[in-house]
């Protein structure tokens, strides 16, 4: 079952309007008919099983059939990303999409190879804003999760404070008895950032910024690559808290 998302104004009583990109992509893509059924999320995280009623040029509109059990995790996560080389971070953003984030912060850091000006930024925030509701569409999430436009390591931490909990997976921290204890103490409902390193890992200056107020965690005791970290991370977070 296809899934889709709207604002909460294109909801009228029982009745749905799909509007914009989406209305060429049921008619000419997927082709569609009248009859058949999709999911729907609108804005405050709602979900809806509904039937085709009526396919238009500009609108499609829909017939909610009954409300469908959110896909949302009991925790709000923030993944804190390294820019990685190449198309990495494309990668990164789709899967941690599925595995449930809410929000992707990109953050250059000192060791970052890849270096974005304004514009870039601006070019690839948009990119990946594009695959992250492509992913949420796919795993049937509840919400499309936002992707920030990149910031600096200091500003990232900064950002955080926030969060209830913060989370820096790191290479030369040893032991996965301290990371059991620190997932298995995190609340429902509360918010989580998880910070990864680039390729070339944090910096001891970037440790030592937040080594204070951040929680020091192992994933275990191979080196993981950036790509691989952060889904490592959301991974075991959901396993710890996920009924």
């Amino acid at each position: 079952m296809f899934q889709f998302f709207v604002d909460q104004k294109q909801i009228c009583g029982r009745d749905i309007m799909i509007m914009g990109k989406d209305v060429n992509h049921i008619r000419n893509v997927l082709r569609m008919k009248s009859g058949e059924r999709v999911r729907v999320s609108d804005t405050e995280g709602r979900d809806f099983y509904c039937e085709i009623c009526e396919i238009v040029s500009e609108q499609i509109i829909l017939h909610i059939l009954e409300e469908a059990e959110g896909t949302e995790p009991p925790v709000k996560i923030t993944l804190f990303q390294g820019l990685p080389k190449g198309d990495k971070m494309e990668l990164v953003i789709q899967k941690a999409v599925e595995l449930g984030v809410s929000q992707i912060v990109p953050v250059a850091m000192r060791n970052c190879v890849v270096k974005l000006d304004e514009k870039k930024a601006k070019a690839k925030q948009a990119r990946w804003q594009a695959i992250a509701e492509s992913a949420a569409k796919q795993s049937k999430r509840s919400i499309i999760p936002s992707v920030e436009i990149p910031m600096g390591f200091g500003a990232a931490a900064e950002y955080a404070k926030n969060l209830d909990v913060r989370l820096v997976p790191y290479e030369n921290q040893r032991g996965m008895a301290y990371t059991r204890e620190v997932f298995g103490a995190i609340k429902r409902g509360a918010s989580v950032g998880v910070f990864i390193g680039p390729e070339g890992g944090f910096s001891s200056q970037e440790i030592e910024l937040v080594k204070e107020n951040m929680e020091l965690v192992s994933l275990g005791s191979r080196i993981l690559r950036t790509e691989t970290a952060g889904l490592c991370a959301l991974s075991m977070l959901i396993y710890a808290l996920e009924d």
